[in-house]
Parts: C-alpha cells; sequence; structure tokens
C-alpha cells in the first residue's frame, strides 16, 4: 500500500482553510451547537480548534446541561481504553451519551473515542465500552510491524456515508493506535486501513459516527470530515425545527 507521508499531505492553513467544506457558515441562528466531551483524556483543544477551522465552532465541556442541550457531540480520546471508561462513568457521562445516541444525536468518536462506542476491549485484561456498535475492539496483529502504528495510512471507502461526502475513494489520513475494533456487523464498516492486515478505521450505526484516525490532524481530508459531521448536526438540528 502506498502512503504518503505528512510533507505530501500538508498544506498551509490558508490551503486547508479555502479548500474545506464551510457547512457551518451561515448565521448562529442555523448553526449546529456542538460540544466536544471533556472527560480528562485525549486532544480536546485541536480538535476544538480543527472544528473552528472549517467553521463550526464546538464547546469543550464536561457539564450534562452543555451536553444535553448540544446539537452534536464529539468524544476524543488517546489513552487506554479501561482508564476512559472509568472516567466516563465517574463523571455521569457513559449513560448520558448512551441516552443522547439514542434519541438520535450525532456523535462522533476520534481514535479511542471510536473504540469506546463498542461493546469491549481486550486491553489492560479487558472492559466494557459504551455499547454503541455491537464488536469488540483488540490488539494489532504484531506481523513484524512496530507498535503503536504511527502515520499516514491510505483509507479506502466501502460504503457511500454522510461523514465522507466530498472524499476520494482513496485518501490518507493519520492514526496513532495500538488497537482497532472488529464490527459484529460488517454493515457498519464504511472505511478499510491496513497496516500488516485489514483494519475497520471509520465506522457508522445509527447516529453513532466513529474514525480511528485524527482527522485533527490529517490536513485537509481530515478537516473535511470535521466539516461533514457539522453538517450532519446542522440537518438534524433544521430538521428538529417546527
Amino acid at each position: 500500500m502506498s502512503v504518503p507521508g505528512p510533507s505530501a499531505q500538508a498544506s498551509n492553513h490558508e490551503e486547508d482553510r479555502r479548500d474545506a467544506p464551510h457547512h457551518c457558515d451561515r448565521d448562529d441562528g442555523e448553526r449546529p451547537a456542538l460540544a466536544i466531551v471533556d472527560y480528562g483524556m485525549g486532544n480536546r483543544r485541536s480538535v476544538e480548534k480543527a472544528f473552528l477551522h472549517v467553521g463550526a465552532p464546538a464547546r469543550v465541556s464536561a457539564d450534562h446541561d452543555v451536553l444535553r442541550r448540544a446539537d452534536g457531540l464529539v468524544l476524543p480520546g488517546v489513552g487506554a481504553f479501561p482508564r476512559a471508561m472509568a472516567n466516563l462513568r465517574e463523571l455521569g457521562l457513559a449513560e448520558l451519551l448512551r441516552e443522547r445516541v439514542s434519541e438520535g444525536t450525532p456523535l462522533l468518536g476520534i481514535c479511542l473515542g471510536m473504540q469506546l462506542g463498542f461493546q469491549r476491549s481486550s486491553e489492560r485484561g479487558g472492559a466494557e465500552g459504551l455499547g454503541l456498535v455491537a464488536g469488540e475492539v483488540v490488539r494489532l496483529p504484531e506481523m513484524g510491524l512496530k507498535l503503536p502504528q504511527i502515520g499516514w495510512n491510505e483509507v479506502s471507502l466501502q460504503r457511500p456515508s454522510p461523514l465522507t461526502v466530498g472524499l476520494a475513494p482513496r485518501c490518507a489520513f493519520y492514526h496513532v493506535h495500538s488497537y482497532a475494533p472488529q464490527p459484529a456487523d460488517e454493515g457498519d464498516v464504511v472505511g478499510l486501513t491496513s497496516y500488516g492486515a485489514p483494519l475497520v478505521t471509520i465506522v457508522s450505526h445509527g447516529a453513532f459516527f466513529g474514525v480511528q484516525f485524527h482527522p485533527e490532524k490529517s490536513s485537509r481530508d481530515g478537516l473535511r470530515v470535521l466539516a461533514n459531521f457539522a453538517g450532519i448536526c446542522a440537518a438534524r438540528r433544521a430538521a428538529a425545527r417546527p
């Protein structure tokens, strides 16, 4: 698989701003209220800045009222699955996220946040996840490759999704991970990559969307994914109006 390096993917700030879609360049009455879930883990501020870059301001918060009012939620994450789930439970956020997704509120899981959406993970002895998607998270196969896997990987889109509108059938995103999900239903798979073996890197199930890569570090295509998610939230907000 041909994997472009960071220099091939890099573009300057103005190019990213010009080329990324701006679903939310509209008045404040129509702009969706996005909230980034703050549970003490993950690159929350980087994700916040990336959403601002595509014209979709997002508020970092652990406040239940803020998260319940949001038109869309973002669950970033870096670290160990068991600790992340413990933090979510301690803050009362695990059940809140389940409730909001069951109500149809879009939720985007990024990297570890995507993994947390699954039923369980084998990491560090195992832990139960949010259960938003059937399946489990397992360690990447060794196969003589370094772990964690760090770098640009080509992603092959498997089916249409509102999260990937405007992307080429094959495009590169920046990954940093040692574990990856195995969905029980192949119909939940949107994108695949490879690191010694095929890996699921984009999923969609109901109101839950997940990406194993870091869109905030993935140049124009990553910004497009974030802008598409903001567009999904804006469409739901508009549909809910009387």
